[in-house]
């Protein structure tokens, strides 16, 4: 197979196009928004815990359908057409939030749900193209210039919504809160323009397996599914690999998605927060690529070692920080990191998997990777109210609320430590060699 530069440019502009979705919406405006507004009067560590769970309900539904929908996919030969889906999706919801007024927490979280529900499930049979569009040689690096193309469109126009809210009255907005609201509007318009380029230029994976005669793609995916766990004993390497994967990329994923709000329940100002993402956006966009060549030259087992090792000096001193410079440069270490664990690992799992299979078992990936954000967030919240709960005293004075308030936010951000130190030890166990045997062995079954 020889890498085709307009697919792989095809392929990697999804990441250009959804990325504004993870930027502007899940780490950027969203938690800022449903703090200060959608849930205007409710308490920090209650509007956390909602976030949390919303969070989690999203990831929860994916990660039950991904397996199924990717089965489906391999036999119908449908990714391309399952991605479109659920992008549009996620588009078509992303706009509903410019129609949630004030106080309506719970319809923005609704909204958001379903838009998550939307990015994540198109992920699934994202991922799974990457294997037919390049060579294993080249694997790494595609997969790591996808991560790039994403922080850097992504960044662009969290930029751009940076500064609607900054002078909106230069946009044409009455206000900053109109100016959020129409961030949505415009992060919908960028996903849904620049996923056509995906629709053009990336040919449906016609190389897997097809439906007998008379056979659904429905009939014939559950089948394969069912086969798959017949096979469970040959897929030792693949689910020690996406456990360790569960617990490391828990602790990425969850600070992706609630280090804003973290640092809200900090007393952090909005801005300083909104500078610090558009940092690791922007330290994001070449160090992907570097970890892409560091993975090629030094090995992708290493890299991702490496990769956790930060991750886990940046828990620990997320919990200690008290100044915005501090936040800046804990930012700028996620920036150096956060692309490059996500790309290497969705690549080094190319190898353990069989290729003809491959849209089913990024089900599987991604199915790991969603339920660990169900239990991230959650374990935040749950974490921060208990602790809130033990430290409060009676009729507290408004200094006691806020003080409890964050030494309780600062346990809920330590308590993933435990999810990175877990996971590589996990890593540590996993043999790619005998991955490798077992795939050529499936793949022929």
């Amino acid at each position: 197979m020889e890498s085709n530069k307009k697919t792989v440019w095809g392929w990697g502009m999804y990441d250009w196009a959804n990325s504004a979705f993870a930027t502007t919406v899940m780490a950027g405006f969203f938690p800022i928004f449903f703090k200060q507004y959608w849930s205007y009067g409710i308490d920090v560590n209650m509007s956390t815990a909602q976030l949390g769970f919303g969070n989690s309900i999203a990831s929860l539904f994916v990660a039950l359908m991904a397996p199924f929908l990717g089965a489906i996919a391999d036999k119908g030969s449908v990714k391309k057409k399952f991605l479109i889906f659920f992008a549009y999706l996620g588009v078509l919801m992303t706009a509903g939030l410019f129609m949630v007024q004030k106080g309506q927490w719970a319809m923005a979280i609704f909204v958001y749900v379903m838009g998550v529900i939307g990015f994540s499930g198109a992920n699934v049979f994202y991922d799974a193209i990457l294997p037919a569009i390049t060579t294993e040689d080249k694997i790494d690096y595609v997969s790591s210039l996808g991560f790039s193309m994403g922080y850097l469109g992504g960044g662009l126009l969290f930029l751009i919504n940076v500064l609607m809210t900054l002078i909106p009255q230069t946009f044409g907005l009455p206000d900053a809160a109109a100016a959020v609201r129409f961030s949505f509007l415009t992060v919908a318009i960028w996903w849904g323009l620049f996923t056509i380029f995906t629709m053009a230029w990336v040919p449906e994976d016609t190389s897997t397996a097809k439906v007998k005669s008379g056979e659904s793609i429905v009939t014939a995916g559950i089948g394969q599914l069912v086969n798959t766990f017949r096979k469970v004993r040959h897929l030792k390497t693949v689910f020690l690999f996406l456990l360790a994967y569960w617990f490391y990329i828990d602790g990425v994923d969850t600070i992706i998605r609630m280090a804003v709000d973290y640092g809200l329940s900090l007393g952090f100002e909005p801005d300083d927060l909104i500078v610090a993402l558009l940092l690791v956006q922007f330290v994001g966009f070449p160090a992907a690529l570097v970890f892409g060549k560091l993975g090629e030259r030094w090995g992708v087992r290493k890299a991702i070692y490496l990769a956790i090792g930060i991750y886990m000096c940046i828990t620990v001193g997320g919990t200690m920080i008290t100044r915005k410079a501090e936040f800046y440069v804990l930012a700028a270490f996620i920036g150096l990191v956060q692309g490059g664990i996500q790309a290497l690992s969705r690549s080094y799992y190319s190898r353990l998997i069989p290729k003809n299979q491959a849209a089913e078992y990024y089900g599987f990936y991604n199915m790991l990777g969603k339920f660990a954000a169900i239990i991230g967030p959650a374990l935040m919240a749950i974490v921060g109210l208990l602790v809130r709960r033990m430290l409060m005293p009676p009729a507290p004075t408004a200094e006691q609320l806020i003080s409890v308030g964050q030494v309780a936010s600062r346990w809920s951000m330590g308590s993933i430590l435990i999810l990175f130190i877990v996971g590589m030890v996990l890593f540590y166990f996993v043999d790619e060699e005998k991955g490798r045997e077992q795939a050529k062995y499936l793949a022929d079954r």
